[in-house]
């Protein structure tokens, strides 16, 4: 198996703080954002043997297993990252496998290069994603029952507003949240900003459930994505507790530090909360306008110890361990490719000693023991 030397992204919202105490190092200073691992081109994880990248692409099926390169083609078909959010994210939403073809395919045609700011394709796959907590973690996820946003939002007492709210109170349901969210983000830029900001000092004033959107409103004064996010569940992730977030469910990550994974693709369609490029009709036709609970992830524990985070797809498995002894050994030798990642304690991966943040990875096939006391999670497809 192969010791990882992983890049961290200096993005503005990360936390500058998290992922420096989980390493054990000093603090730059600087947002430390996100810690990808993986062979992601952006940013690909280096090995005594090369990037990831070099590796995977000298002998595929030896890295990555027969099975798996039949299945998803010769390239690591998941992304591990350690995300540490200090501010919001941007609220987004990703396309399905289909949609992402169609589109990338659609601006390869037209000639928009890759790195364009009005690009929403980077590649021809899709982005379900898992994130884990660490800490405690909030964000949101999936749109509310719109009566129950209706009634955050009247409570406010912003004139500007009572439109949406008469909006919410229309059926169907799915018609009435793709009417408000259409409304909020064509709506004229400095009526908006009006409204954001009456919206803004009303969550500060009236606190509780109203906090997070004040917060959001601090870090994006006059965004319509505020008004946007009263329109989503948020969500406070305790350690241990996961979701899931498949295409077309809008979702944002506000505060906190967790394992994440995801299809290798970099496709977001951004819906507000960001200064970067917001395509709305492309982002209406992915949006999936549908109420209910963000489901709450717990893990399943087998009885060799391994706890599974279950998804219905079949590019990432995400599980742990929690290791209480080091006198015990687990055997996690598997016929597919595997990212191990230490976040707790002292763990032994074949001959390598792993400390908080640190991770390796093992060819499919290879012989994995790990030994240790902490908390070791695993990264691995299903194939």
């Amino acid at each position: 198996m192969d010791r990882l030397d992983n890049t961290i992204r200096p993005y503005a919202w990360g936390s500058p703080t998290a992922i420096p105490n989980l390493l054990g190092v000093e603090p730059t200073g600087e947002p430390q954002a996100e810690m990808w691992m993986g062979a992601h081109p952006g940013a690909p994880s280096r090995t005594d043997r090369g990037t990831l990248v070099e590796v995977v692409d000298a002998d595929p099926e030896k890295e990555l297993g027969p099975a798996a390169v039949a299945r998803f083609g010769p390239r690591l078909p998941f992304l591990l990252k350690i995300l540490a959010a200090g501010a919001p994210l941007s609220l987004q939403v990703h396309p399905d496998l289909t949609q992402a073809k169609e589109g990338y395919a659609d601006e390869e045609r037209r000639g928009i290069p890759v790195d364009a700011p009005h690009r929403n394709y980077k590649d021809a796959n899709h982005k379900p994603e898992l994130i884990c907590a660490l800490t405690e973690f909030d964000g949101l996820c999936g749109f509310r029952d719109p009566l129950e946003a209706a009634g955050l939002l009247d409570d406010l007492g912003v004139d500007s507003i009572k439109p949406y709210v008469d909006l919410l109170h229309a059926h169907p349901e799915d018609a009435a949240l793709r009417e408000v969210l259409t409304a909020i983000l064509t709506a004229d830029p400095e009526e908006m900003a009006r409204t954001v900001a009456e919206a803004a000092a009303a969550c500060d004033r009236l606190g509780g459930a109203y906090a997070p959107y004040a917060d959001i409103a601090h870090h994006y004064p006059g965004d319509p994505g505020v008004i946007a996010a009263m329109l989503l569940n948020h969500v406070r992730l305790q350690p241990g507790e996961a979701l899931y977030l498949g295409a077309g469910v809008p979702h944002a990550y506000l505060q906190g530090l967790g394992v994440e994974i995801m299809a290798n693709s970099d496709n977001v369609l951004r819906c507000g909360l960001t200064p970067k490029h917001v395509d709305v009709p492309e982002l209406l036709r992915i949006v999936h306008f549908r109420a209910g609970d963000p489901g709450v992830l717990r893990p399943e524990a087998s009885p060799d110890g391994e706890e599974v985070y279950e998804t219905p797809i079949d590019e990432f498995r995400l599980s742990r361990y929690v290791l209480p002894e080091a006198g015990t050994t687990h055997d996690l030798t598997r016929p597919a490719p595997q990212i191990l990642l230490c976040t707790a304690g002292s763990v032994r991966a074949g001959e390598h000693d792993l400390t908080p943040g640190r991770s390796v990875f093992v060819p499919a096939g290879e012989k994995a023991e790990v030994s240790g006391t902490g908390t070791l999670f695993r990264a691995t497809v299903i194939a």
